[in-house]
């Protein structure tokens, strides 16, 4: 079973976040789009190339009102000590959320069990804590902050225009298509 479309579970952890240790749970998720990224583990070589990326383009995600959140089954300790040694990860502003005991990671269904690692996952989810993007390769695999951008708009496009769907490469701007009975056959 697929985990679009359904809802978070209910979490608690804390992470490292603009030098302090906060709190973070599903309830912070209420009300504003986030994104989930899964990441293997700090102090790795793709991991930082990835949360750099996003630090890049993390403006553009909070003008859409939305929140990232790193995730690793580091601890909140150790995304610290990440961040006060690497230059990358030094200009991460979201978020960096330790999931020790590999909670969130299950519940993303993202877990090796035999590492303690978690895949590479990515997931939008919606202001009611529904998950609308999802999508999990291989560890040696780096993601585009700049396609998760767009894949964020589609959605919340879609989210807020019913009745329209985003084809492939939309972008903010372009033509969307209504489906119906006249369209059958004719894309």
């Amino acid at each position: 079973m697929s985990l679009i479309n359904t809802t978070v579970k209910p979490f608690n952890a804390t992470a490292y976040h603009n030098g302090k240790f906060v709190p973070v749970s599903d309830q912070d998720l209420k009300g504003k789009w986030s994104v989930f990224v899964f990441y293997p583990a700090d102090f790795t070589f793709v991991c930082p190339t990835e949360l750099g990326d996003l630090a890049d383009n993390y403006a553009e995600f909070k003008k859409l009102g939305v929140e990232i959140y790193g995730v690793s089954t580091d601890t909140h300790f150790t995304h610290k000590a990440w961040h006060d040694t690497s230059d990358t990860i030094a200009k991460v502003q979201y978020p960096l959320v330790g999931d020790p005991t590999a909670t969130l990671a299950r519940n993303f269904e993202v877990l090796i069990e035999e590492e303690g690692l978690a895949l590479r996952g990515t997931f939008v989810i919606d202001p009611e804590g529904k998950i609308k993007v999802l999508e999990v390769h291989d560890n040696g695999i780096g993601r585009d902050a700049k396609e998760l951008l767009r894949k964020v708009q589609a959605a919340q496009y879609v989210a807020s225009h019913p009745g329209e769907v985003c084809p492939a490469k939309w972008t903010p701007g372009e033509k969307t298509l209504a489906p119906s009975l006249d369209l059958v056959g004719k894309i």
